[in-house]
């Protein structure tokens, strides 16, 4: 008998309302040198060899115009769904994780799960990212922090935390199918909502792995983050 061989998903949450940016529009499609922000997210996926598969998750109305000017469009061909997002951003990355054990994504597989408004991840940080997962089950790509932190409450500083310690989580972040599935399902049926899909894995007690990640791989979610991301570009 033939033994799986693992392959490599990408999960791409693009349903958010972009109400920080105040374009008027959602702001994954707004345009960066001509293009939707999501479709350069999406051509690194459609470009890097080892991903199987693309899951993007959008609002509902949004999905057929997903569909016609970005997916049929720039021809992501790897795009196996567009599927419907939730409430949260936690509840649309169940569904994409619902839609991709109906397609028959295998519980060793591994799910890269990448916001849809971060275009300037690399294949080659993709590729570290998956390798990670699949050697320890999860792993964040996170950047240290630069500036010294503190914790306040009510306005008064109560502690300074050892800035060594600090990173700043981006995604990809990276995760054998069958864990953070487990790890959503838990979550959602105890009521928890979790700031990224790596939270929920820690609080089921499971040692996540850093990878180094890139400065320039930044969340495009302000209209000043436009102007960071048009310099990116042009340099």
């Amino acid at each position: 008998m033939r033994s799986h061989v693992k392959k490599i998903f990408a999960l791409i949450p693009a349903a958010g309302m972009g109400k920080r940016m105040g374009a008027g529009q959602n702001k994954q499609y707004l345009l960066l040198d001509g293009r939707p922000i999501l479709a350069h997210t999406l051509k690194v996926f459609q470009d890097a060899p080892f991903i199987t598969g693309i899951y993007l998750i959008t609002p509902e109305p949004e999905i057929l115009f997903c569909q016609s000017d970005v997916v049929d469009r720039y021809g992501f061909s790897k795009v196996r769904a567009i599927v419907a997002g939730g409430v949260e951003r936690q509840h649309s990355v169940l569904n994409g994780l619902t839609a991709m054990q109906e397609e028959g994504v295998a519980p060793d597989d591994l799910v890269l799960i990448h916001d849809g408004v971060r275009p300037f991840v690399s294949i080659d940080l993709l590729q570290r990212a998956a390798s990670t997962a699949d050697e320890f089950g999860g792993a964040v790509v996170a950047v240290p922090v630069k500036d010294t932190v503190k914790v306040a409450r009510d306005g008064i500083i109560t502690a300074t935390p050892p800035r060594e310690e600090l990173w700043l989580a981006q995604t990809p972040q990276a995760f054998r199918y069958d864990l953070i599935r487990s790890a959503h399902d838990t979550a959602q049926s105890e009521g928890f909502l979790g700031t990224d899909d790596a939270s929920l894995m820690e609080r089921q007690g499971w040692p996540l792995r850093v990878v180094m990640g890139d400065y320039q791989n930044i969340k495009i979610t302000t209209p000043e983050d436009m102007l960071l991301a048009q310099a990116f570009l042009q340099r």
